[in-house]
């Protein structure tokens, strides 16, 4: 692919649990858990299958001390980063600090005054915890809202660096900001403003961004356009829906701008009248299938003859279809006639069979670490 991001912003390496984010490391997705934290069984559930779909930090509402408690049962079943989301009361930082969180994010602003920031960062500090600033348009403070006449990008990120300046005069740096806004605009121009002021690694994202649809053209535009200048070091898409979309949605922006690889790039046609198949029935089964597998495999998913053989020889695997049937293709090889009915079963065991010959290895950033952990299909 050809480039077509610029040369990745600067910006200092913090320490979460057991990755990285900053200072070259891999841009990473997250995504946040939609359960009560405090219903341990179904927050671990949920979590899990985050993990099968590539989410790499996971971040849990931390709402009363029930909720900081459940930390230390859902560490203990997860393989990733947990950082717990504390607003208004400090204490629920001690105490999920305490359980074991691996991060924290919180909005000084709202937290409860100096004092109460100073226990937050002694704790994290103690713990070896790095905090996560978030600024959001709709939760500034009223003095900047009355300066800058609204929740402008200016004053988000004057915001931002407000809280930075607490955190640093306390000895403080293992910090990392986001600055989310529900539209692109304000997004993309706060990232902007702030990525040449500070090296604090940001978390990309568009808050509230919508449903399945809306959220992620709204998503792709603001972070792939901040992501294309070299800003961003981790990201979330926020989507109202099942939080594995977000996860599938954050690894396509990577995969479009040639940033990361992870997991299958599934390429199909629009259909058209040539189309004698059920292509869209095949699609979201084939996209099923393959929802686990982290490999990089190009799979092409095809309607006709016009196309459908080229793009079929140039995937790893691939099916171009015809009338009740398809033709299976691996490696540019054609390897035969495949009814309908037994299309999908027949991909994703090319599929398998591909992974396992060619054993590919992860991507890694530019220090070297590796963020994949699966590599085959779950069967």
């Amino acid at each position: 692919m050809d480039r077509i991001v610029a040369s990745r912003r600067v910006s200092r390496r913090i320490r979460l649990g057991n990755l990285f984010v900053g200072g070259g490391a891999p841009i990473t997705v997250q995504s946040m858990t939609n359960t009560a934290t405090a219903d341990v069984e179904a927050t671990v559930r949920q979590i899990k299958r985050l993990e099968d779909a590539g989410c790499e930090i996971v971040r849990v509402a931390v709402v009363d001390r029930k909720a900081a408690r459940a930390i230390t049962r859902i560490k203990a079943a997860i393989g990733i980063p947990l950082v717990a989301d504390i607003h208004f009361d400090y204490r629920l930082a001690l105490a999920a600090a305490e359980a074991g969180a691996d991060g924290l994010r919180i909005n000084p602003g709202n937290i409860g005054g100096a004092t109460k920031v100073a226990r937050v960062v002694d704790c994290a500090r103690s713990h070896g915890l790095p905090i996560r600033i978030g600024v959001n348009a709709g939760s500034l403070d009223k003095d900047l809202l009355e300066r800058y006449g609204g929740a402008t990008a200016e004053a988000m990120v004057e915001s931002a660096l407000r809280q930075v300046a607490m955190l640093e005069s306390l000895g403080f740096d293992q910090v990392k900001i986001s600055l989310k806004a529900s539209d692109v605009g304000r997004t993309v121009k706060a990232y902007r403003l702030l990525a040449g002021r500070t090296d604090c690694p940001l978390h990309l994202g568009v808050t509230e961004a919508g449903g399945l649809l809306p959220g992620t053209v709204k998503s792709a535009l603001g972070i792939g356009m901040l992501l294309a200048e070299g800003i961003g070091d981790t990201l979330r898409v926020s989507l109202t829906r099942d939080p594995v979309e977000e996860v599938r949605v954050g690894f396509e922006i990577l995969r479009a701008l040639g940033i990361r690889r992870c997991g299958p790039e599934i390429i199909s046609c629009p259909t058209c009248g040539r189309c004698e198949i059920d292509l869209f029935g095949l699609l979201e089964k084939i996209e099923k299938g393959l929802l686990t597998c982290r490999a990089p495999i190009k799979v092409a998913v095809m309607g006709c003859v016009v196309n459908g053989p080229g793009e079929a020889r140039e995937a790893d695997v691939g099916v171009a279809g015809g009338r009740g049937l398809g033709i299976l293709f691996a490696k540019g090889r054609m390897l035969g006639k495949v009814a309908e009915e037994n299309l999908v079963s027949a991909l994703l065991q090319e599929v398998d069979r591909w992974v396992e010959q060619y054993q590919v290895k992860p991507d890694r950033g530019e220090n070297g670490q590796s963020t994949e952990r699966n590599f085959t299909r779950k069967k």
